[in-house]
Parts: structure tokens; C-alpha cells; sequence
């Protein structure tokens, strides 16, 4: 199994977009959460700490997927793709022969 994850040019731009929001005003925005949560008094009892403080975890974790997936990024140009043969990006028809359904598989 290839350690690679294909990507068209507009999935991937689609991703880094993603990515670069997250990093500045996804960081930002949970910080600012942190610090409210932070002066309303005791973190013991702080249930908007705890929600801000998940929210980062969630938010690191998802920019960490991100980079790690356009680490082994391939971007595939569909106008090189051979139609003849089921590859990458392919979408294909399957008919069943019973009772004619048909289903798309992409």
C-alpha cells in the first residue's frame, strides 16, 4: 500500500487554505477563548476553560493531520490520467447484470 495521498490541484489548494486559517485565526481565536475563560476565576470549576482548552487540542490535531498529509502529498493533473484502465480518480459504473441496477463508484 502506497504511503502517498493523491490530491487534485483543487484539493489541494482547498487544504492549505484550510491549514493557513487554522494556524493564524484558528490559533488566535482559541487563545483569546484560553485568556476569557482563564479571567472568570478558578480552572477547577472552569467549564468554558476546559471547553477552550479541548478546542485547542482538536485545533493542533487538525493542523498536525494537515501538515502530515501534504508531507506525502502527490497532486495528480486529471488530464494525465489514462481512462482506459480504472486508476486513481476514476470514477466507474458497475451494472449488475441480475437486475440491471447501476451503481457510480468514485
Amino acid at each position: 500500500m502506497s504511503n502517498y495521498t493523491y490530491l487534485t490541484k483543487e484539493g489541494y489548494d482547498r487544504l492549505k487554505v484550510e491549514l493557513e486559517k487554522m494556524k493564524t485565526d484558528g490559533r488566535e481565536e482559541v487563545a483569546k477563548a484560553i485568556a476569557e475563560a482563564r479571567d472568570k476565576g478558578d480552572l477547577s470549576e472552569n467549564a468554558e476553560y476546559d471547553a477552550a482548552k479541548d478546542a485547542q487540542g482538536y485545533l493542533e490535531m487538525r493542523i498536525n493531520e494537515l501538515e502530515k498529509t501534504f508531507s506525502n502529498a502527490r497532486v495528480i493533473d486529471r488530464s494525465q490520467i489514462d481512462t482506459s484502465k480504472v486508476t486513481v480518480l476514476s470514477n466507474v459504473t458497475i451494472k449488475n447484470k441480475k437486475n440491471g441496477a447501476r451503481s457510480l463508484i468514485s
